[in-house]
């Protein structure tokens, strides 16, 4: 017997019901945000316009959620700043910012094909650094996607020249954020996620705007030549991208299989598409729609391979046991 993919830990998992809305709403938030960020560079620095959103969503987020839940025994120490820190610099500087930086010289196309080769960098750190054995229908559902999410993108991305430098940054993005999602399911954070979320947005602020000041975007900022539309995509990336996105995506990352939470790269391409055809007047090819029904498949493929629920299989770091639960369809992952 291989070892399991999913590692328990003391947090418990959610419901079945519980853990496909959350990942509804991830699919639907990240199928949007595309645009916003596109909207939010016309008239913003990129770097200084992520450190603004991540400050705004992280400083409303964090007093608010401080009042709730376990205040006294779950109270952010410095070791859970310390963990926190290290997830902003992967998943929303290293993640997040490197999209926004490399889509600067590359099309938003080729972007969005880094970001689904996320499930390949988890299962390649999930294999080599961690030693976990992936399922065979996780591994076939994995290929199948990638092909899926280069059709989609291929056709318009390959045509013309590409910056190579922007393209090594998009995938180095993309490797962050998947080894950044596998690190923070195992740090030393605050149980409850919004908490958690908040720490982790303001210090990823305070990245984005420090390194922004180093690359001279603060010489960059005119404020009167700032539109009304990038004001009203940033609060959307707030509030959709970050607030609803982002918290819902470290709540699954801890309650619901690896590979589930990853099938997010394969679905919301096609979300991104059919928004960027209806806002942006994009065109909706019949490669397009091949693509999604490949996409689909995969996804398929990677849920048939068990439920929904983590799989727990001892005690977690702390030594805290924790009950075995079935899945969905009552399939173990090997």
């Amino acid at each position: 017997m291989s070892a399991p993919i999913e590692q328990p830990t003391a947090r418990g998992s959610g419901s079945p019901t519980t853990i496909w809305i959350a990942l509804s709403l991830v699919y639907v938030a990240w199928s949007t945000t595309f645009v916003g960020i596109s909207v939010v560079n016309e008239t913003m620095p990129p770097l200084l316009g992520g450190g603004l959103r991540f400050l705004i969503a992280g400083g409303l987020l964090l007093p608010v959620a401080l009042r709730f839940g376990d205040r006294r025994g779950d109270r952010p120490r410095a070791v859970q700043w310390r963990g926190a820190a290290v997830v902003a610099a992967l998943m929303m500087f290293g993640g997040n910012g490197g999209i926004v930086w490399a889509e600067r010289t590359i099309p938003s196309g080729m972007a969005g094909l880094a970001i689904a080769t996320v499930p390949l960098w988890m299962a390649a750190i999930d294999r080599v650094v961690l030693g976990h054995r992936q399922p065979r229908l996780v591994v076939i559902g994995l290929a199948v996607g990638f092909v899926g999410a280069a059709l989609l993108v291929g056709g318009n991305a390959l045509e013309g020249e590409i910056d190579m430098g922007g393209l090594v940054l998009a995938l180095a993005a993309a490797a962050c954020w998947a080894a950044g999602s596998i690190y923070q399911r195992h740090a030393l954070l605050p149980s409850r996620p919004l908490v958690a979320a908040g720490m982790e947005m303001l210090v990823a602020a305070g990245i984005f705007v420090a390194v922004g000041g180093l690359a001279g975007e603060f010489g960059d900022i005119r404020t009167g030549s700032i539109s009304r539309a990038s004001w009203i995509a940033l609060g959307y990336l707030v509030v959709v991208g970050s607030w609803i996105g982002f918290t819902c995506y470290l709540w699954l990352l801890r309650n619901a299989r690896t590979s589930l939470v990853a099938t997010y790269a394969y679905v919301t391409p096609i979300g991104a598409v059919i928004v960027g055809s209806v806002l942006l007047n994009e065109t909706f090819t019949a490669s397009t729609l091949l693509a999604g029904v490949i996409i689909v498949v995969a996804v398929a493929l990677i849920v048939s391979a068990g439920g929904a629920t983590r799989e727990p299989s001892g005690g977690d770091q702390r030594g805290t046991s924790v009950e075995p639960e079935r899945s969905l369809e009552g399939v173990r992952d090997p």
